[in-house]
């Protein structure tokens, strides 16, 4: 049992956009031999869909989540919406490591404005679990990944807020024969692991999580302890598992069909709006105003700075999740969730308005006092 501990599982998140080598670069981390991941040349590749491999490396139970490409401009809303939900799953309770997917090649404004993408999504707590992992290392030509680095100041800056932390791999030359151990990617991974594993150790042993994904992983719990009954141990625990995964991710969707992608990938990274509204359809209505345990001032903390500048979201994702109680689909659920929105939303805002002029008179009963 000691293997499958949760001190003994490390996960890990690739991010970056499509054609940058992500899946490539799972099946690297995994030994290269059996292809895990899919590589598909074409323009639409295969990483359009979430993926999640495990395997036991040395005794350490690895999971790799191969993420859709979140930054590409031909992926539609709704195409990712349900692979960012699917990733929000299968990461739970979250990754250890998120790698920062780039090739070895000119840092163009193209890989500027997708930096820049994940660098708004990112909250400051997620660049400490953070590494950036360059792919085709042949074209350093012989020289280190930390000299490419600071031949441009954008791409230090980058590095530098994942805390220095930056590997290179091949996965077309540097195959494990390689007599130079630098262009071995053996060693690039077992490197890569190593500074994973110190990366725990600064993070007090914790992955990255936050209020989404630590609900997620209570709604996974709940639901192995009910197929878990409910197969009289007909299912072994890996079959028990993989089924409350495709049946929370199922649920998820429905509840998250009114929310815009962008709200939920805000959500999965950790900003703090966008984690407060995904929580607030993932539960119900009647729960605005206990998403903060903090008293009235937290509360309209998360209501009107995380709530009003997203007004799309809440009356989409906030009303459409308790709208869509009963619909069976993603699609159903939308369509209940537009129905309800010009009936609910007036309330949502009444309700908001009404905590904030009594917080305002609670706070002016103790400048009094």
């Amino acid at each position: 049992m000691s293997s499958l501990s949760e001190s003994n599982q490390r996960r890990i998140v690739l991010l970056g956009k499509t054609g940058w080598g992500k899946s490539s670069a799972g099946n690297t981390i995994f030994g290269g031999g059996d292809e895990l991941f899919k590589i598909d040349s074409s323009a639409k590749s295969e990483t359009h869909k979430c993926e999640a491999k495990t395997k036991i490396i040395n005794g350490r139970k690895l999971t790799v989540v191969d993420t859709p490409g979140l930054f590409d401009t031909v992926v539609s809303e709704e195409e990712l919406k349900p692979e960012l939900v699917k990733c929000i799953v299968e990461c739970a309770p979250g990754p250890h490591a998120f790698l920062i997917v780039l090739r070895v090649d000119r840092y163009t404004d193209q890989e500027e404005q997708v930096i820049t993408k994940i660098e708004e999504c990112f909250s400051p707590e997620a660049f400490k679990y953070a590494i950036v992992l360059f792919t085709h290392g042949y074209q350093l030509k012989g020289r280190a990944i930390g000299d490419f680095v600071k031949t441009n100041k954008k791409l230090s800056e980058l590095v530098e807020k994942c805390g220095g932390r930056c590997h290179v791999i091949d996965n077309e030359f540097w195959n494990n024969s390689q007599q130079d151990e630098y262009r071995n990617n053996q060693y690039q991974v077992t490197e890569l692991l190593n500074t994973i594993e110190e990366m725990v150790r600064d993070n007090g042993g914790r992955c990255y999580t936050n209020e989404l994904l630590e609900a997620v992983k209570g709604e996974i719990k709940v639901e192995i302890e009910s197929l878990t009954e409910e197969s009289k141990g007909q299912k072994s625990p890996e079959e028990i598992n993989k089924q409350a995964i495709e049946n929370v991710w199922k649920r998820l969707l429905i509840k998250f069909s009114g929310i815009a992608t962008g709200t939920i990938v805000g959500a999965l990274l950790g900003v703090a709006g966008a984690v407060a509204l995904v929580l607030v359809a993932l539960y119900h209505i009647p729960q605005l105003t206990q998403l903060a345990a903090g008293g009235p001032g937290a509360i309209i903390a998360v209501n009107i700075a995380g709530g009003f500048v997203a007004w799309g979201a809440i009356g989409g994702g906030i009303v459409g999740a308790a709208a869509a109680e009963d619909a069976e689909t993603p699609g159903e659920a939308a369509e209940k969730a537009a129905e309800a929105v010009w009936e609910v939303g007036k309330g949502i805002l009444d309700n908001v308005r009404g905590v904030s002029v009594g917080y305002s008179k609670l706070s002016l009963c103790e400048e009094n006092m």
